[in-house]
């Protein structure tokens, strides 16, 4: 009997015991629970005291206004720097980078995004997908490499029709009404239009509305195995360049002096039309040049040209000690707020939805060219392969432009040996 009466007594102990331990264990099992869900929810870490942001050379007045906002809804201070995006920043990202002095964000044209990513000095974005619906396709694929994305797009940028008004009242619907006026317009050094199609940035445009490409894809990233440059479609653009140089183009821009010659033509009130990009719009202003903007007009197949477009982003450093701020910031400064800011401030395009519809874009004549141009536009290729296409593809043109070589011919050569570079130079990017 005692010996059951004692067993009963340990029990009752024990039972005690646990009852009193079990909210102890229940807190700590919700303050568990509350970590891994505040992990989960992704929160910030502890603010840091600065980030410092790169900018493009002449372009932090637009910059300004988005740091002043960030700083008051976060606290934390922002300092920005002016290099050439085009030509220095990459550069000196590559020695400031790994030495901890360079930047958290900075800004980059699309096209320098896989060499970046190879070298290690750039790192992948992760935002909702809310975050970049408010983009076009084409920007955020530009964006975009080996299936991650790398950037918010910043401004958009393609080659468009500008026509001086003195001599024509708006901008025809096709290529064959260009041609046909071309020819009754074009005589005492006075051209209907002219255009760098010995230049494959510009000639892609032709080739490719007529069923040419760089590379072909594979699942959704180019291929630099598969090369377009001389199948039919791109022979087929590359014949109607050729007419135009036959034709109506004068000698003199063809080759490296091909573009000064094209602008002071223009700019000397001698030319009707020609294709060029935004880029061009301030030198036209200054010469007094009373011009319209339009997006280029259909091909004779009925099908628009596919001009590259360049989108200018915002990026990551990967030498950043701060990138979940960082990237707080890249989506601040990329928003749509923000971007019209720039577009007052700048005239870069920005490439999100809303805001090609806003009446600031869609009445204005230029930016509303670029911005259409840009969607029936193509992004360059990224990766660090489409360096070997350039220089093989301005030699076959200009063959065909001056008439040495046939299309097919040039662009069969051009194509082996950007083959042959493609495997000599980056076999080991595969």
């Amino acid at each position: 009997m005692k010996k059951w009466l004692s067993a009963l007594l340990i029990a009752f102990l024990t039972v005690g015991i646990l009852a009193a331990c079990a909210p102890e264990r229940e807190q700590e099992a919700n303050s568990d629970s509350e970590e891994n869900n505040s992990s989960a929810e992704g929160e910030m870490p502890e603010k840091p005291e600065k980030l410092v942001i790169w900018e493009d050379k002449d372009k932090g007045v637009a910059l300004e206004p988005a740091i002043k906002s960030f700083e008051e809804e976060h606290g934390i201070k922002v300092e920005f720097k002016e290099l050439d995006m085009s030509s220095k920043m990459r550069e000196q990202l590559r020695l400031d980078g790994p030495a901890g002095t360079g930047p958290d964000v900075l800004t980059l044209p699309h096209d320098q995004i896989g060499q970046l990513v190879i070298e290690g000095l750039i790192s992948p974005l992760e935002y909702e997908q809310s975050v970049t619906d408010k983009y076009t396709e084409a920007s955020v694929k530009a964006e975009t490499y080996d299936g991650k994305l790398y950037g918010l797009p910043k401004a958009t940028e393609t080659p468009v029709f500008i026509y001086n008004k003195e001599h024509m009242d708006q901008a025809p619907e096709t290529f064959e009404e260009v041609f046909e006026f071309s020819k009754d317009f074009t005589q005492d050094e006075q051209y209907g239009f002219l255009a760098l199609w010995d230049n494959f940035y510009f000639a892609n445009s032709v080739m490719s509305g007529y069923g040419g490409y760089v590379f072909g894809e594979e699942n959704g990233s180019p291929n630099p195995q598969d090369l377009g440059l001389s199948n039919e479609g791109a022979i087929e653009g590359a014949d109607y360049i050729q007419k135009w140089y036959e034709e109506i183009f004068p000698a003199g821009i063809v080759g490296e002096s091909g573009g000064s010659a094209k602008d002071g033509l223009f700019q000397d009130g001698k030319v009707a039309s020609m294709m060029d990009g935004p880029w061009a719009f301030q030198a036209l202003n200054e010469a007094g040049i009373d011009y319209g903007v339009a997006p280029l007009p259909k091909l004779p197949n009925g099908e628009y040209p596919q001009t590259f477009v360049g989108v200018k982003g915002w990026h990551l450093s990967s030498a950043s000690e701060n990138k979940e701020w960082a990237s707080e910031l890249i989506k601040w400064i990329a928003n749509e707020e923000n971007a019209k800011i720039r577009f007052e401030e700048t005239n870069e395009i920005p490439p999100i939805q809303s805001l090609i519809e806003d009446p600031i874009i869609a009445d204005d004549e230029r930016a509303n060219a670029v911005a259409v141009q840009s969607e029936r536009a193509i992004p360059m290729p990224n990766i660090p392969e489409m360096s070997e296409v350039w220089e093989p593809m301005a030699q076959a043109l200009q063959l065909i432009a001056t008439g040495k070589s046939s299309p097919e011919d040039a662009l069969n050569e051009a194509t082996e040996t950007i083959s042959k570079q493609i495997e000599l130079n980056h076999s080991g990017n595969e």
